[in-house]
């Protein structure tokens, strides 16, 4: 920032305490400008802006040299955005105002955020602390070839499961996902030892709920597993299963649209009772928007096959949230332990707060998360400010702003940059959120992490990128990168979370490149056991689970974070760069010792000199 000298928020000589305040919490301000600007007095200027009210509060002048001013801001008592700056003013009586970009008029005041968020809100530690596993169910593991006959849509059931998934659209340009591979709740049931190798503590289900498509984000049928995946005995044993070994299931809630041919739009008529394609009168017909019955009307992105539901429908209210035996409620009875919500942007607030509170309700350590891809605590969807992150609304969101910068700095970038990202997101959001984040490298939604950190020049065109398998040399320097990035995201506050495959060098661009089937029996059992490593430090260390961050140099390709809790310290070292690293690091024990090999390193006066090769990570505990 300009002047950093006369006010930096991060610093708490200048703005204490950091980042987001709990509601009626007292925030000292202190500006330091210099004696010869000639001020007399400061303000402190605040836009609360769901209150839409305006604040200003003194900060009187103190001590002798009369250039020093600090008061005291208590945030208001409800949950809130305050954008603040400063206001001076000389003996003259001229005025001028300090924000984000320096010295200015206020006319022109680029202000900081000051996040306010009910403090009394509580947010189940289980989930930031532990490692989280992204399943694509029909892609993981089946314990059969499954018989597509009597289910819902024209299904493709590949016999082979090595066989790549079909990409290139039907003749009328529609591409359908119909194939499927016939991954099922049995087949994850028998990997859950697997999964407790990689230690494991939650695991995340893409869509389980019957469906037309393979992905089952164009939901038939909120109460019914999908008879491919299994039945609801499945899924309580599942979840019965993974309890034992200490971990529980996350739902993904596809609650703003749904599929054109479920039972509640129906316009194939798959289901025996009436859908609101059918008729006018069927009960469902509130749930959507018609702009000419039966053949126009929203839909999520204009893609017809995902008619869009109107969330301030009562029914569907009742149906999803309220009611006695509500989706929501359904399903965390039989086992769930949270819920993610599907494009959290289209839900309107209260909606996704009805959730949290009836989640509460039925299960008072259940987690909330939802998908955002920016910054959450000021995001703006549909020309609204959200509040996801204030209290009443999500516990979590997808932290995808860490994937983007990890990415840019992987490739090449500052890390500079990547530490700035990230203290803006610390800045920003509640603690709690900020720790309750999921952090990934890959998604459903992304392409696969080693495919973007190893090819060097990836093709255009989507026939070429289907078939794509990195070089040799393409695939050596991807997983050197990987290997960097695993240890970053273990080693980062909120829940580092792996994409089924990801842990064993699966490739693939874009969907459905990136939903290829787990290579059972080929897996990269080196990088595997590198994924097993970082879980089992994960696991045993509350430092890399709940402890503050500080960064100790972030420069280039150089970052070293440093973790603490208690007594407890893990400082992770990483060089991204081609070049050698030269380090000198403050440590108070005579020995450091590099968790990931058991290498030992010598200390002198409390300065831990190292050298890090080029694309080398180290956790020194």
């Amino acid at each position: 920032m300009t002047d950093a000298f006369v006010f930096d928020p991060r610093d708490s000589r200048y703005k204490f305490p950091f980042g987001a305040a709990a509601c009626g919490t007292e925030v000292i301000f202190t500006l330091r400008p210099l004696r010869r600007e000639g001020f007399v007095s400061a303000a402190l200027l605040c836009h609360c802006e769901f209150a839409a009210t305006e604040l200003t509060v003194p900060l009187p002048a103190v001590g002798d040299q009369g250039d020093l001013f600090c008061g005291t801001f208590t945030v208001p008592q409800q949950s809130d955005l305050v954008w603040y700056a400063f206001r001076f003013t000389r003996r003259d009586g001229s005025i001028v105002c300090f924000g984000r970009s320096g010295y200015c008029h206020e006319s022109q005041l680029q202000r900081w955020q000051l996040t306010v968020y009910d403090g009394q809100s509580k947010t189940p530690q289980w989930f930031g602390a532990g490692v989280t596993y992204q399943i694509f169910p029909d892609r993981f593991c089946r314990s059969r070839l499954p018989d597509p006959v009597g289910t819902v849509g024209d299904r493709i059931v590949h016999r082979d499961w090595s066989e790549a998934p079909l990409y290139r659209p039907e003749a009328n340009g529609e591409v359908t996902n119909r194939d499927f591979f016939g991954g099922d709740l049995r087949g994850i049931i028998s990997k859950l030892d697997y999964l407790q190798s990689l230690s494991v503590t939650t695991l995340y289900l893409n869509p389980i709920f019957e469906a037309a498509s393979n992905h089952r984000y164009d939901t038939a049928d909120y109460l019914a597993i999908d008879p491919m995946l299994g039945t609801e005995e499945d899924f309580r044993q599942l979840c019965d299963e993974a309890a034992k070994r200490g971990f529980r299931v996350m739902l993904d809630g596809v609650f703003n649209h749904t599929g054109s041919n479920s039972r509640y739009f129906n316009a194939q008529g798959y289901y025996p009772q009436l859908g609101a394609a059918q008729s006018p009168a069927s009960l469902y017909a509130p749930w959507y928007q018609f702009h000419h019955w039966p053949d126009s009307y929203d839909s999520w992105w204009g893609i017809h096959t995902l008619p869009a539901v109107n969330e301030n429908e009562p029914s569907y209210r009742r149906f999803v949230i309220t009611g006695e035996d509500s989706v929501v409620r359904h399903w965390l009875r039989r086992g769930a332990s949270a819920w993610r919500l599907d494009v959290a942007d289209e839900l309107p607030d209260d909606f996704i707060a009805a959730i949290r509170r009836v989640m509460t309700e039925e299960k008072p350590d259940s987690f909330l998360l939802g998908e955002v891809w920016e910054d959450g605590s000021n995001k703006i969807a549909y020309s609204q400010r959200r509040r996801y992150l204030l209290g009443a609304e999500t516990h979590g969101l997808m932290n995808y702003p860490f994937r983007t910068a990890a990415l840019e700095w992987l490739q090449g970038g500052d890390a500079a940059n990547f530490k700035e990202t990230m203290e803006t997101i610390r800045e920003n959001y509640p603690p709690a959120a900020f720790y309750a984040a999921m952090n990934s490298l890959s998604t459903h939604d992304t392409p696969r992490i080693l495919t973007l950190l190893g090819a060097t020049q990836p093709p255009r065109d989507k026939d070429s990128r289907a078939g794509y398998h990195l070089s040799p040399a393409e695939r050596f320097l991807g997983l050197q990168r990987l290997k960097l990035a695993a240890a970053l995201l273990y080693s980062f506050p909120g829940s580092p979370t792996v994409y089924y495959g990801d842990e064993v060098g699966m490739e693939g661009f874009e969907d459905p490149f990136n939903r290829g089937t787990y290579p059972w029996g080929n897996e990269n059992q080196k990088l595997l056991r590198y994924y097993q490593l970082l879980g089992h430090l994960r696991a045993a260390r509350p430092s890399l689970q709940s402890g503050d961050i500080t960064y100790l140099y972030a420069n280039g390709g150089g970052l070293v974070l440093r973790r603490q809790s208690g007594d407890e310290i893990t400082v992770t070292a990483l060089n991204a760069s081609t070049e050698p690293l030269e380090l000198t690091l403050p440590w108070e024990t005579s020995l450091a010792t590099d968790a990931l090999t058991s290498q030992q390193f010598f200390v002198r006066d409390r300065l831990l000199h190292l050298c890090l090769p080029p694309l080398s990570a180290l956790i020194l505990v």
